[in-house]
């Protein structure tokens, strides 16, 4: 800005050195509005006189084409710009000669050449040799330096006038001679240089630069005194802390010595309350068990004799709590055998001790306080324990400003404000470092092979045990990190971080897929972070198939396509150990020909679904096309590299949504009446953690229900939920996993819906606020009609799937219950016998009819089916 203010050139350091060069452009003194008209006359000037001459020099005494009267104009532009460029250069040096210099001689090269070339070869425009026909003329040279000198002109005087009189430079260099002249002579008086105005501005620029330099000092000074302050501070807390320790060491000596000293020389009221001990022990039939014996004697001369001590194996009497700690007193009893025992308390040791800590502590307290009170000038942060200190007096402050807003807001706001801070809290502890194991999602048509694909995973024989092997239920599978690492040892590549497992397993769901099980189907999708939609490669997509495609393009959940039943192509060769991928390329060319045309007919059936799939070895943009895996949930091809992908998935695209949060997050998935248990709940846990006297609140048939979880139970690895097999015993489980909850009141429970812990009593009724909102929409699909049948089913899974088949055949339907069938529910269905003899009838769905029921029912004329 320096150098278009004053037309001169300035260097950075002379910049720096002198402000008052800015301060002038800040002003608003480095342009005014005359300038602009100044330049802009001055442009219409030199255009104005370029075009004149020429034309009036060549109009009567030339014959000059057309093309030669504009390369005349050319010139004399080129010429005019380059001189008008040095004489606005206020500092002209040999990079501006030699730029003009280059910059002409390259117009006149390209002009030579450019006229030697025939470019047009056109008639009456042919630029061929023009420049040099020009440049022999001897009018075109004069009347160039004509144009040069008119067009110049006026700028050149123009810019002498002004840098003479008008420069700021010149009044600086006026003032330092000015000065110079002051000093020697010692006179007031000044003969020309700058105005009062212009010195007073002068000093203020001075006096700036010496505050900035004097505060730049003292900044420096205060951070020295800082950093010394500190180092004090350090060296006085080492030296505290050093004679708390050698201070607790002379301590535990003493104690140690104390010990010695009692147990040598019991007092008689240690004797006699030994004694009463050992009285109540015999009183109430407790039995001891020599190990060790050792006798305590005082003899008349002073001197103890050393026995040995009786021990009781069966002495585990309940412990107090942390804060007392209360240890054997060692007394010495005389009995007809010479045997005694020892016990000594030391409840007095151990409050003097701590008394002793707490001391110690205020001592290095108040000392830090004295040190820090005698430098009260400057603001300083201490080392670590002052900042802690110092942070935890601001959290107090902030918490009761905190505090009296809450007291303004009603409870439910409170809480509402609670569980949102507390989700911050949790949302900014998440790390990628720390997974939880992911949730996997098992989808597709009825008898696809989903099942099965899971027990080859598990190694297990579920579907054996299912009605007509339809999946009737939601079950939850925990597949350990020892099964991943095992099944994907031959396709462990397709992994980008190769051996390096970072989720630590996979909680697998599988749902059913019959069409009367919509509703499973969809509360098992709702959950899942991925999904695996099983389809026969023989059959293609199936109703159920297009309809869980469906919700999981509605959920924006990812899904990897299992192509299942590949052993049934023709003349197929089984081979599990080893890649999906080498598998197929070994395969005969019938075989290859039959896989393509499969997988070409399933691709264009999920296109009609607006979906791009291809096989996962042939993808290239897994953001673009779902990937497809070739597997056989009999022989076990390519469950390898299904599990190896799942993996893959995880680790890559989905870290961020596996992020481990204390918050919890989980549902119930189904209800279960059995004899070893009762009533119970599974639950998938997603995230959070769950212990056992945890209150929580699910939703019931008649409204939200409170219990206390009683016990936790987990199946073993690879184990179904739904399976009945040895549950293990937890006190707090974390997420994801899938567990068994027992607790009362657990028989009119809801499947599918939330789970929340109270954590503070006026969360309770918050969260049955919630449920109460969450239910209002999940009972009308289980409104109960005046006549109808009764029904009833092992699950609440079940029993909806069976209600949304009733549902669709418009059977009624009067009484719900889940469970064995017992005599109250027949009372209830013999209801319907005076209002419509033709639903009084039971319709129970996997579940046990006990005898007195069934004795009944056949004597009212209770009909089950």
């Amino acid at each position: 800005c320096a150098a278009a203010l004053f037309d001169e050139h300035i260097s950075a350091e002379r910049a720096l050195h002198e402000p008052e060069l800015y301060q002038y452009t800040l002003n608003g003194k480095s342009y005014r509005i005359h300038s602009y008209w100044i330049n802009f006359f001055d442009a219409v000037w030199q255009s104005t006189i370029i075009f004149f001459i020429s034309y009036y020099s060549y109009q009567h005494q030339s014959d000059i084409d057309v093309l030669s009267f504009g390369f005349s104009l050319t010139f004399s532009m080129m010429t005019t710009s380059l001189l008008h460029i040095l004489i606005q250069t206020s500092r002209i040096d040999w990079s501006v000669i030699s730029s003009t210099m280059l910059s002409f001689l390259v117009f006149i090269i390209f002009t030579l050449i450019y006229d030697a070339v025939c470019v047009a070869c056109t008639r009456y425009e042919n630029p061929y040799k023009v420049s040099f026909r020009t440049f022999r003329q001897g009018r075109f040279w004069l009347t160039n330096l004509f144009i040069l000198i008119t067009t110049l002109l006026p700028r050149f005087s123009v810019k002498c006038i002004y840098n003479t009189i008008q420069n700021p430079f010149n009044q600086l260099s006026s003032i330092d001679a000015h000065k110079k002249k002051i000093s020697s002579k010692h006179q007031i008086k000044k003969k020309g240089g700058p105005n009062a105005k212009t010195l007073s501005f002068i000093r203020k620029i001075q006096d700036a630069r010496r505050e900035a330099e004097e505060k730049a000092k003292e900044e420096q000074r205060l951070q020295e005194e800082e950093k010394e302050k500190l180092e004090r501070l350090e060296q006085e807390r080492l030296r505290l802390e050093a004679e708390h320790r050698e201070k607790m060491k002379q301590q535990e000596k003493q104690i140690i010595q104390q010990k010695r000293q009692e147990s040598l020389n019991p007092t008689r009221k240690q004797r006699n309350k030994c004694q009463h001990t050992l009285s109540q022990i015999g009183a109430t039939s407790i039995e001891t068990s020599t190990h060790h014996v050792s006798q305590l004697a005082t003899s008349n001369t002073g001197k103890s004799n050393k026995k040995g001590i009786l021990y009781d194996n069966r002495r585990k009497i309940n412990k107090t709590s942390s804060n007392t700690s209360i240890q054997s007193v060692a007394v010495s009893i005389e009995s007809k055998n010479n045997v005694s025992v020892e016990k000594s308390n030391n409840a007095t040791d151990d409050w003097e001790l701590n008394s002793e800590k707490a001391k110690v502590n205020s001592e290095i307290i108040q000392n830090l306080t004295k040190i820090e009170d005698n430098n009260n000038d400057h603001v300083i942060q201490a080392d670590t324990h002052l900042t802690t200190n110092h942070e935890s007096s601001e959290t107090k402050l902030i918490d009761n400003d905190e505090y009296e807003h809450n007291q303004s807001l009603s409870s439910m706001e409170r809480v509402r404000h609670h569980l949102e801070r507390y989700h911050q809290l949790c949302e900014s502890h998440r790390s990628v470092e720390v997974l939880r194991a992911p949730v996997i999602c098992v989808l597709g048509h009825v008898d696809a092979g989903k099942t099965k694909t899971l027990d080859n995973l598990r190694q297990t024989h579920v579907q054996d045990h299912e009605a007509g092997g339809i999946t009737q239920q939601i079950g939850a599978t925990n597949v350990p990190l020892e099964t991943i690492y095992k099944r994907t040892k031959v396709c462990r590549k397709m992994i980008s971080r190769e051996g390096d497992f970072v989720v630590p397993g996979l909680l697998i769901i599988d749902t059913p897929g019959h069409e009367t099980f919509k509703n499973l189907r969809s509360r098992g999708s709702s959950l899942c972070d991925l999904a695996i939609l099983v389809v026969d490669i023989m059959h293609g997509l199936a109703p159920q198939t297009i309809e869980s495609i469906q919700l999981l393009t509605k959920r924006q959940t990812p899904f990897i396509i299992a192509l299942n039943k590949i052993d049934l192509l023709y003349d197929w060769k089984s081979n599990n150990e080893e890649n999906i991928e080498l598998v197929i390329q070994k395969q005969s060319q019938i075989t290859k020909n039959h896989f393509e045309k499969r997988c070409n007919d399933i691709i264009c059936q999920f296109a009609e679904q607006y979906l791009n799939v291809a096989l996962y070895y042939k993808n290239s943009d897994p953001n673009e096309f779902y990937s497809m895996v070739p597997i056989s949930a009999i022989s076990g091809d390519g469950m390898g590299s299904l599990i190896a992908l799942i993996i893959e998935k995880c680790q890559t695209a989905l870290t961020k949504r596996l992020t481990y949060t204390d918050e919890l997050q989980a549902a119930v998935m189904e209800v279960k009446s059995n004899d070893s248990h009762g009533t119970t709940i599974d639950i998938i846990l997603v995230n959070g953690f769950l212990s056992v006297g945890d209150k929580i609140i699910i939703a019931g048939q008649e409204g939200p229900i409170v219990t206390q979880i009683r016990k936790i139970l987990i199946p073993e690895s690879n184990q179904e939920l739904r399976v009945t097999n040895q549950y293990q015993t937890n006190e707090k489980v974390k997420g994801a996993r899938g567990i068994k909850i027992l607790a009362t009141d657990l028989e009119k429970s809801m499947a599918g819906l939330p789970l929340f812990v109270a954590r503070q009593t006026d969360e309770i009724d918050y969260f049955k606020n919630e449920i109460e909102t969450i239910l209002k929409t999940t009972l009308n699909s289980i409104q109960l009609k005046e006549k109808g049948v009764y029904v009833q089913a092992s699950t609440l899974g079940s029993l909806e799937g069976f209600l949304q088949l009733l549902k669709t055949s418009n059977i009624p339907y009067a009484g719900i219950n889940i469970g064995p069938v017992h005599r109250k529910d027949v009372i209830r269905a013999s209801v319907q016998l005076e209002k419509d003899v033709q639903f009084a009838t039971i319709l129970a769905f996997d579940v046990k009819i006990e005898k007195d029921a069934q004795e009944y029912a056949n004597a009212i004329g209770i009909y089950r089916s």
